[in-house]
């Protein structure tokens, strides 16, 4: 019987957080980072979650060999606090790199939703994301996802026309309707590219329900969860589990059991016999397609929408994000260092999410993630930093457009200089040539 397939993936990210940043630091300071915060959080959820989940994939990976195969995308940003704050993450990642049993997957360098707004500011992401996690690991990505798992049939598009042939987002069910999200699917506009969809309940049943006591399916065994997965794919051909890499010891603590849940399931799944663990690019190259999957508005994995409006739900957050894109094209003509990183660290998604002012279940998640007191509070703290970085873009692009303006005319006078003396040369020969 041929085996279906489990696909593990796991997100990393660690935003460059905000120091308080008030009205009158404008002009006054650039200093825009919460230094202590930055280094004690990566430190905290290293010693957490990175370096023992990373020790016991690569334990699983050395018990059960080619046999048990994950996958991850290290944003930009985490990767930069890793080396400044916590090396020895780095150093974690490299050994499972060296296994052979992991894919690294491509994403945008700072996290960043600039695939909504800007395709030239989301392909150089992409390529320099590639670019590091090639640098670090040796290993070049050909597998995409996107911040959030933001995807629709136009940027799956562009991500094809990046030459990448598989991708992920998340199975919503208002896009997939009856259909399941346990197949492969392709890009409506380009069907080269291949979909790998999220199975966002038996997810979910990790990531946000493990540590649940009032849910029906707490505790939860790995025998238990290997029954509902060999239950779940009986008619279908993939199960793919995605979720922040901080579920373990981070978002469910290790004392839930969580560490020892991942640590038993994969015996508990190679006991049902129906299962193989690949990686998100062998299992595209496994399964056919079953259809395309038509996404003409963007859908991502958060909230209960499974849209954008986590980000780009309300006037605070649209307000930010259309100002930190309208100078896009100055911060790239200026191409100054110390405002490349600002305009990288400013499109972080994470500033956008902790601006959302939904309320029930799904304000709790973002209360739970944010580190201000209100919506309210993150957009203001945020507009202070932009409109400084902004006030310093507009400075010095005026600067560099003077002294454009100064070598086009230096230019311009050079050239009617040597075209007077061709004239000149061209009048003397003349008349040598008559005498």
């Amino acid at each position: 019987m041929d085996k279906k397939t489990l696909c593990l993936y796991f997100q990393v990210h660690q935003p460059v957080r905000l120091r308080k940043y008030h009205f009158f630091d404008l002009g006054k300071s650039h200093d825009y980072y919460d230094e202590f915060a930055n280094r004690t959080i990566t430190q905290k959820v290293a010693r957490r979650c990175y370096l023992p989940a990373n020790q016991l994939m690569l334990d699983l990976i050395k018990k059960y060999g080619k046999n048990f195969k994950v996958s991850f995308s290290i944003s930009g940003l985490a990767i930069e606090q890793f080396e400044k704050y916590a090396p020895e993450v780095i150093e974690s990642f490299k050994a499972l790199a060296k296994t052979g049993c992991v894919e690294f997957l491509a994403e945008t360098y700072s996290h960043s939703l600039a695939s909504l707004v800007d395709e030239k500011e989301f392909d150089l992401q992409v390529k320099q994301h590639a670019a590091l996690i090639k640098k670090l690991f040796g290993y070049t990505p050909v597998t995409f996802r996107n911040t959030e798992l933001v995807y629709s049939d136009k940027i799956g598009e562009m991500v094809a026309r990046m030459g990448y042939k598989t991708m992920l987002t998340e199975g919503a069910k208002h896009v997939l309707g009856w259909k399941s999200p346990d197949f492969v699917y392709t890009n409506a506009l380009n069907p080269k590219l291949k979909l790998l969809l999220k199975n966002f309940r038996l997810s979910d049943d990790i990531a946000f329900r493990f540590s649940d006591k009032s849910w029906e399916g707490w505790p939860l065994t790995a025998e238990k969860y290997a029954n509902w997965l060999a239950e779940t794919v009986k008619n279908e051909d993939i199960i793919n589990l995605f979720m922040d890499y901080e579920t373990f010891g981070e978002h469910q603590d290790f004392s839930t059991g969580i560490f020892s849940f991942i640590a038993n399931l994969p015996q508990q799944v190679f006991a049902t016999s129906a299962f193989e663990f690949l990686t998100p690019s062998e299992a595209t190259a496994k399964h056919q397609p079953v259809a395309p999957l038509n996404v003409p508005y963007a859908i991502s994995w958060a909230d209960e929408e499974r849209d954008l409006t986590a980000w780009l739900g309300n006037e605070l957050q649209l307000e930010a994000f259309e100002e930190l894109y309208k100078v896009r094209d100055k911060v790239k003509t200026i191409n100054d260092p110390a405002l490349n990183y600002d305009y990288c660290c400013l499109q972080a998604s994470d500033h956008f999410y902790y601006m959302c002012t939904k309320l029930f279940s799904d304000g709790a998640v973002h209360k739970y993630f944010t580190p201000y007191d209100s919506p309210y509070e993150a957009f203001i703290n945020y507009m202070n930093v932009l409109s400084d970085f902004i006030a310093r873009v507009d400075e010095k692009y005026a600067g560099k457009s003077k002294v454009t303006k100064k070598v086009e005319k230096t230019t311009q006078v050079k050239a009617s200089a040597t075209k007077e003396e061709k004239v000149s040369v061209k009048t003397t020969t003349s008349r040598t040539k008559k005498k």
